[in-house]
């Protein structure tokens, strides 16, 4: 059945921190990734190391100016080369450190980033044709793009930036604390309070910015692959400027938005700069306050100060991390939303394998309105026995095609069933079922790979000897013999390097290799001239011989020694016979057949 469009329908993402979380730190629990968690577990101590040595190293540096300072014989100078050694070394290891647990982690983070995309690629395909028909492939692209790498983001800024900034903050108040007074630690901890406010504050308005930027951004993107996809037909009609137009129009918006986001982000820097330089000034004139009265010594102050510019050091990457966090939720909630998208075609539970013995297809009372139409097929009900060619055929818009797509199961039926051997297709696994038939569109869809890539599609392991036979079935050996590189030229996007014969024939290839139970032909014909199409006709004929076909046809010369026709006019079925009685009735298919040989004579 057909799943709830509320079920489906998308909410706007909030970019909660919460969700993206538990999605992150689950990711991290999946058996996939088990193997890399002694890796996280070393990530995790070399990070809380480093910030023990960042902490440490100021008050050795500290030490030896009290200790230059306060004795100039030998005694002294050895110290001060001593600590000065302890303070070079503990700031090497605080950047070393996490410079090699970035080296190790990168091998975690790629593999997470892997594992969400596969999963939600795989998922989108799973996905129902309407789907597919409604939504732009570039910005679907996009979300799952911006979406596994948010994994990277995240898992980053949170487990390497934000958890131990505040571990570095709550050591170095216990230090100044303790070493040189608690007035240190309260105004270290209440500007990055502050700071940390004020950053929350200004990302959540940016966030919003940056949403009204994404979908700008998925407009503009969608627009230009769209145009870019279709450039034969903007060529055709001589619209390059009218797109450029489109494509200028999409920039604007998204330029706008972007400018926003550019403002807010000065607005954000400024404001940080100026609360970080009002804390080192506040703990500054503090300690040489404590100078000058004697309670601290000049080392201290500038072991202070560097405790200070230390937290600070990372707290300017606080901003940027906590931006790249938010916006990472909103990425991974625009990710889940597809995730979490029901198909709107789906197996029952415990649906079973389906095994095509004999190939009988029955169509039994079907009903089927596309969504946005208002009118479709209304109670057709026809059956095609083993081994028979059915043709089917009527006015364009009829529902010839829609009765194809129900068969391969793209949309299940508003009300009726289709078996075939018997068994309701709504209730076999729709791989197992689709692996059974084979079908040869109007307009043949190939990939941007070899001749050898699209005409094995369905069927990769094939033999050299089954796929020269499926060429020069589709009458395509010559043709292929004629290529400098054979099976091997690419045929560009969309196969726009080949012509509309040549693409059709590959398609006829295709389906014979697979060798199907039931074959399906929707207008397979029709681009080809009248000489190619007489001879891959024959070849077509050859490969529905013995196999149970349904072929839709325009030229109904070509479906003329079918065992049965089909007559579809608005979404009824409205004759059904052989051609010779269909001729006999006088009815619409009579009509059909005398305007096309009308047609066939004048020219």
């Amino acid at each position: 059945m057909r799943a709830d469009s509320a079920i489906n329908k998308e909410p706007k993402a909030d970019g909660k921190i919460g969700p993206a979380l538990r999605r992150v730190f689950g990711l991290l629990l999946e058996p996939d990734l088990r193997k890399y968690r002694p890796i996280m577990a070393i990530a995790v101590i070399l990070t809380l190391i480093a910030k023990l040595f960042a902490v440490i190293s100021p008050v050795f540096f500290g030490d030896a100016v009290n200790a230059l300072a306060s004795q100039a014989d030998g005694v002294a100078v050895k110290s001060m080369i001593l600590l000065l050694a302890a303070w070079s070394l503990s700031r090497f290891l605080a950047v070393a450190f996490p410079q090699i647990r970035d080296g190790l982690f990168a091998e975690v983070s790629q593999a997470a980033v892997r594992l969400t995309a596969v999963n939600t690629f795989a998922h989108a395909s799973s996905l129902s044709l309407q789907f597919h028909l409604t939504r732009k492939a570039g910005s679907l692209n996009r979300v799952i793009e911006r979406g596994s790498n948010a994994i990277d983001y995240l898992l980053r800024f949170l487990a390497f930036n934000i958890v131990p900034t505040l571990i570095e903050l709550i050591l170095a108040a216990v230090v100044l604390a303790v070493r040189y007074g608690i007035g240190f630690s309260v105004i270290a901890v209440l500007t990055v309070g502050g700071y940390a406010a004020f950053t929350l504050w200004v990302t959540e308005w940016r966030v919003r910015q940056r949403r009204e930027m994404n979908k700008a951004d998925n407009d503009l993107r969608g627009r230009a692959l769209d145009s870019l996809t279709n450039f034969e037909t903007v060529k055709a009609f001589a619209t390059e400027e009218r797109e450029s137009e489109r494509f200028g129009e999409a920039y604007s918006v998204f330029s706008r938005q972007m400018v926003k986001v550019m403002r807010s982000l000065s607005f954000l820097n400024s404001g940080q700069e100026f609360l970080m330089g009002l804390g080192l000034f506040s703990v500054v004139l503090m300690a040489g306050m404590m100078v000058r009265a004697g309670s601290l010594q000049v080392g201290d102050m500038t072991a202070v100060m560097l405790i200070l510019l230390n937290i600070y050091r990372p707290l300017g990457i606080l901003g940027f991390a906590w931006r790249e966090i938010k916006q990472g939720a909103v990425d991974l909630e625009n990710l889940d939303q597809l995730v979490s998208r029901n198909p709107d075609v789906a197996d029952e539970d415990g649906a079973v394998e389906l095994k095509i013995r004999e190939g009988e297809v029955c169509f039994q009372n079907i009903s089927f309105i596309h969504e946005g139409r208002n009118d479709g097929l209304c109670n057709i009900s026809f059956t095609v026995p083993a081994g028979s060619k059915i043709g089917i055929v009527g006015p364009s818009g009829a529902g010839k095609s829609t009765i194809l797509k129900l068969l391969f199961r793209f949309y299940d039926p508003d009300s009726g069933r289709i078996l075939i051997d018997g068994e309701d297709i709504c209730k076999v696994q729709q791989k197992s079922l689709r692996q059974g038939l084979a079908l040869v569109p109007q307009e043949v869809a190939l990939f941007n790979d070899s001749l050898r890539f699209n005409v094995t599609y369905a069927r990769p392991d094939a033999s050299e000897q089954q796929i020269a036979k499926a060429l020069a079935d589709a009458h395509l050996t010559d043709f292929v013999a004629s290529l400098p590189d054979g099976l091997d030229t690419r045929v560009g996007e969309r196969g726009l390097k080949l012509s509309g014969g040549e693409k059709q024939r590959v398609g006829i290839a295709r389906a014979i290799l697979k060798n199907p139970a039931i074959l399906v032909l929707d207008e397979a014909t029709s681009s080809l001239d009248s000489e190619t199409e007489s001879e891959v006709q024959l070849a077509l004929n050859d490969a529905t011989r013995g196999r149970t076909s349904l072929v839709i046809a325009h030229r109904l010369s070509t479906i003329s020694d079918a065992d049965m026709i089909l007559v579809i006019e608005a979404g009824k079925l409205v004759e059904q016979g052989r051609h010779e009685e269909l001729i006999a009735r006088g009815g619409l298919y009579s009509r059909m057949w005398q305007r096309q040989s009308k047609q066939e004579f004048m020219v």
